[in-house]
């Protein structure tokens, strides 16, 4: 088997460090704490709270869990839907299924059993906010009376403030606020909204839990691990191809994972650069299709600026005038609403730092090809 997990509930011999944040969250929520977990898109958040999950489920008394990806949501129905989904999927049993839609009482979701998964899939139909708010209500009813502790993590947590009609973020607080058998993990990759959910005083969240952010792995820890995964079934790789996946992917989960995946399925004894160097053209040259759909979805001079910051591999002063010259790419304030329009479409990334921001653009993989293609 391929130990470079591409899924995001990996098992614990090929799950890759985070042990400080893995006994850093638990503690928080020992010791009574709701956390809000905090990080760019696939630094690895979603698989953390996963194997959060799986240390909780391996104790005596372990909580429930139930995990909600709220990314694909566009409103309360959306919401109410997926929430109940995961209440269900821990449930199982068709018993207890029954029992907690007759929890739900007059507000009857339609269920239907998805072909694929088996999984009972909802559907909320809702006429008023009024029957919007009870079916929550009934939600945090039903998991505040369960016979155990209860843990809920809602990833991408965010996506409630792109909700039109009534305000979720503060009806939602006014349900959590006063439970006392249900904890949350909040996670979120839109650092920015994140921190205003949390942190600013007029936000209905405001200060209601542990902020945690997640920075990539440790270099020499991820190399360690490459190493150790391709000894534990009879492979080797080299020194300097594991520093070369981690130069080409910039240290950043998916994008190393899924390099190693392919460098490990490539590989019958042992793995050199040149390996390396097949398995990454090989994965741009799969993605060049969607790449270019990207570029159509761009003015030209945001592409330009785009292909500007991926030249450079992360750029600290995008609207200063050394750069903008370089790559002939105007004034100062057109360069400032270029930057602002790439990273609201989370096309680059920011980083702020003591020192200030710099940015790099977010897809790692975009970022190479490009580099190739205008280099």
């Amino acid at each position: 088997m391929n130990p470079f997990y591409l899924i995001p509930h990996t098992p614990e011999p090929y799950f890759c460090d985070r042990k400080q944040e893995t006994e850093d969250i638990i503690g928080y929520l020992d010791n009574g704490a709701n956390v809000t977990l905090i990080s760019p898109r696939r630094y690895g958040k979603t698989g953390l709270i996963y194997h959060i999950f799986d240390q909780l489920s391996a104790r005596k008394n372990k909580p429930e869990l139930f995990y909600l990806d709220i990314y694909a949501t566009s409103g309360v129905d959306d919401f109410l839907a997926v929430f109940a989904e995961s209440i269900a999927r821990v449930l199982k049993k068709e018993s207890l299924v029954k029992s907690f839609l007759k929890f739900l009482g007059r507000i009857r979701p339609v269920v239907r059993v998805d072909a694929i998964s088996g999984e009972p899939k909802f559907s909320f139909t809702l006429d008023t906010d009024a029957d919007r708010r009870y079916s929550l209500k009934a939600l945090m009813d039903y998991l505040e009376n369960r016979p155990t502790k209860v843990l809920v993590a809602i990833d991408e947590f965010q996506q409630i403030r792109e909700y039109e009609g009534m305000s979720m973020e503060a009806l939602l607080r006014t349900y959590i606020q006063p439970l006392t058998n249900v904890q949350f993990i909040f996670s979120g990759s839109r650092k920015h909204m994140m921190a205003e959910m949390f942190t600013y005083e007029d936000s209905p969240f405001y200060e209601s839990a542990t902020l945690y952010s997640l920075d990539k792995i440790d270099r020499s820890v991820y190399a360690g691990f490459i190493s150790e995964q391709f000894r534990r079934h009879q492979k080797s790789i080299r020194e300097e191809a594991v520093d070369y996946i981690l130069d080409w992917t910039r240290c950043h989960t998916f994008y190393t994972q899924t390099l190693c995946n392919r460098v490990f399925a490539a590989t019958r004894k042992e793995a050199a650069v040149v390996d390396v160097l097949v398995a990454a053209d090989a994965i741009l040259k799969e993605n060049e299709a969607a790449f270019l759909e990207r570029r159509s979805l761009l003015t030209a001079k945001q592409w330009k600026f785009l292909t500007a910051v991926a030249k450079e591999g992360e750029v600290s002063e995008p609207t200063g005038a050394a750069f903008l010259q370089k790559y002939g790419l105007g004034a100062p304030s057109t360069a400032a609403r270029l930057l602002a329009a790439l990273t609201e479409k989370e096309l680059l990334l920011e980083t702020k730092t003591l020192n200030g921001s710099s940015y790099c653009v977010y897809n790692v993989f975009l970022s190479r090809w490009l580099e190739r293609i205008y280099g």
